[in-house]
Parts: C-alpha cells; sequence; structure tokens
C-alpha cells in the first residue's frame, strides 16, 4: 500500500534545516518540500533553488495558511517558534519545531496548550542529539540499578575557550533572538532528563564576561544579556544533587565535556569530548568503557520520526512539546534563581 503523500512548507532555511531536515524529508517517499520562507524573498528563493523548491512565499503567515501544505517545519530562530506554532496548529498542519523550543516558558506553555488544542494534529521538537547513541544503555543501566541509588550528576559542557571580544554578537548572544537560552544548558538538560528525570528545585549563578561586542552587520556594537556562563545547583525528581556548568569563556578546560553519575553502588561516566561511555561497580577498581551495540546506538532520525507520526506508524518520542515545556521551565527556573539569588522550586 502506498503511503499518503504529505507536503511541507519550511519557515526558516537556516544550516540546521538545510543540513538536515530538507534533505532527510527529501529523501523520504511520497514526502514533498512545496513551499519555503526565510528571512527575505532572496534568501527563500536561494533554499528554492538549492533543492529544487517550487514556490517561495513572502511571509510565514502566507506559507501557513496555503490550503495545500499540511505540515511545517519551522527552522527560526526561538523568538519566531510560538507564533508560528501556533498559527500552524490553529491552521490545521502539523508541526516539526527546532530546537530551543521557545523564548521563555509562557511562550512554551502557549505552544503546548495549542498541542493539546489539537490532539489530531503531530507536534514534535526537534531533540538534543548529543547522547543520542547512548540513551538506550544509559536508561537501562538507571533502570537496572546499575548505579544503585543514584546520588550525585556532574555535568559540564565548555562550548568556547579565553573570552574573544572582537567576535561578532550570533543570534545565541542576542537576548531579543534567543530569550531565555543559555549556551548548551538547554540541551544537556534535556538528555539528562531522559536518564534519569527533571529537577524540582534550582539554585543558579551566572557571569556576563563579555558585556558588549560588535554586531554581525557592522552597525556599531551591542550589548550583550545572554550570560556566557552559568552554574546550577540542582535537585532532581531521582534524589540525586546534580552540578552542571556551562560556559564559553573557560580556555584551557579539559575535558571540555563530560557528565558524571554517581550512585549507591556504581559509577556511570559520559566522555562527551571522546564520545565513549565508561562505568565501574563497588568493588571495581577503575571505570572501564561500555561498549553499547550497534542495536542500541541510537542515532538521528528526527524527520522519519516526523513522517511516521503523521502517518499513524509510530507515537513521537523526541521531543513532545510537554518535554520541551519542561525543560522550558527548567531553563526559567535557572534565570529566576540568578537573578534573584534565591532557590527556585519547579
Amino acid at each position: 500500500m502506498n503511503s499518503p503523500s504529505i507536503r511541507i512548507g519550511v519557515v526558516g532555511a537556516g544550516a540546521n534545516t538545510r543540513k538536515m531536515h530538507i534533505p532527510n524529508l527529501q529523501a523520504i517517499s511520497g514526502v514533498e518540500i512545496a513551499s519555503v520562507c526565510n528571512r527575505s524573498v532572496e534568501s527563500g528563493q536561494r533554499a528554492a533553488d538549492e533543492f529544487g523548491i517550487h514556490k517561495v512565499c513572502s511571509s510565514w503567515s502566507e506559507l501557513v495558511e496555503d490550503p495545500d501544505i499540511d505540515a511545517v517545519v519551522i527552522g527560526t530562530w526561538p523568538n519566531m517558534h510560538q507564533p508560528v506554532t501556533c498559527a500552524a496548529l490553529g491552521a490545521g498542519k502539523h508541526v516539526l519545531c527546532e530546537a530551543r523550543m521557545a523564548m521563555n516558558a509562557a511562550e512554551a506553555r502557549a505552544m503546548w496548550e495549542a498541542d493539546r488544542a489539537h490532539p489530531h494534529l503531530i507536534a514534535q521538537l526537534v531533540p538534543s542529539p548529543f547522547t543520542l547513541a547512548f540513551d538506550a544503555t544509559l536508561q537501562e543501566l538507571v533502570r537496572d540499578r546499575f548505579l544503585g541509588d543514584v546520588t550525585a550528576i556532574d555535568l559540564r559542557h565548555v562550548s568556547g575557550g579565553f573570552p574573544d571580544r572582537d567576535a561578532a554578537m550570533t543570534w545565541r548572544q542576542d537576548v531579543s533572538l534567543s530569550g531565555l537560552n543559555i549556551l548548551t544548558m538547554g540541551i544537556w538538560y534535556e538528555a539528562l532528563s531522559r536518564w534519569v528525570g527533571h529537577a524540582r528545585t534550582v539554585f543558579a549563578g551566572t557571569r556576563q564576561i563579555v558585556k558588549m561586542r560588535p554586531r554581525a552587520d557592522g552597525r556599531g556594537a551591542a550589548a550583550v544579556r545572554v550570560p556566557d556562563h552559568v552554574d546550577v545547583i540542582a535537585d532532581m525528581d531521582c534524589g540525586a544533587q546534580a552540578r552542571m556548568q556551562f560556559s564559553a569563556v573557560l580556555g584551557l578546560a579539559n575535558p571540555a565535556c563530560e557528565v558524571w553519575l554517581f550512585g549507591t553502588e556504581g559509577t556511570l561516566r559520559l566522555d562527551g569530548t571522546g564520545n565513549k561511555l565508561y562505568g565501574g561497580r563497588r568493588n571495581d577498581k577503575a571505570l572501564t568503557e561500555i561498549l553499547v551495540p550497534p542495536e542500541n546506538r541510537g542515532h538521528w532520525r528526527v524527520e522519519e520520526e516526523f513522517i511516521n507520526a503523521i502517518r499513524g506508524i509510530e507515537p513521537v518520542s523526541l521531543t513532545t512539546f510537554a518535554e520541551g515545556l519542561r525543560y522550558m521551565t527548567f531553563t526559567e527556573a535557572v534565570a529566576a534563581s540568578a537573578a534573584t539569588g534565591k532557590l527556585v522550586t519547579l
């Protein structure tokens, strides 16, 4: 039996959309990228020419309201996620939205409520990709009590070295485009929550080391209000205390990325730099590498899952709007704690 044809409109043909979403969707039988809208008609036309897309829309609302479109892929910066998502669901379109979910928890809740109001439509977020290869194994180890009771979590990701004050501001450093999202914090928190669940309290401190940056368009300098360093202490639902650090200004930090899970009976370490998993139990002398068999190694299948969900083949598992709301609630709690110096309960 032939799969039903699905016509997709793309709002925001940025780097990840061109690298992953468009080619992966076009590789699926019965799927057509029918229209595209970018920040300008000219840049939209370039994307259309590159991928053989027939229609270029002059506004995202024109694309969303097109009765010939079945689903909308949103590849914009976070500032556009909520309005485009809610409009698309309201127009009867399925939605695949780029991460991070929204600017703040209020926008994320509006998106989640729009999803709940249209249960016949598929609403999916692009998931955190960092740990896909290890997620199933880590979930299994935690579930099978390799760690015993989880007591402590130590997560660190350094995405930059010594401060570079001459580097132009990117959208990730522009609070009007990125909202409360800080560095890779939301991406890593989403991954961590897959293994051990969510936080129930948050205490955080942030630092702004580079306070001004040149504008990317050359029109002078602008104030940077997205922190370039954050430390978080969180009490987790699983009973563990988590310490998380995210920074773009730690020169020569080594390793740049690792996660430790400590328990009453065992320890796990994910080396995010070398992309390896290690573990050890109470009577072991040292950690040893845990080799993940090929059948347990997850991989990027975002577009396939989205189309399969539309066709009723499988449900969305990575990532639902409900999970997105939870990581945006955590993100906002970090910002609130940093601003007030107080513990925040989620």
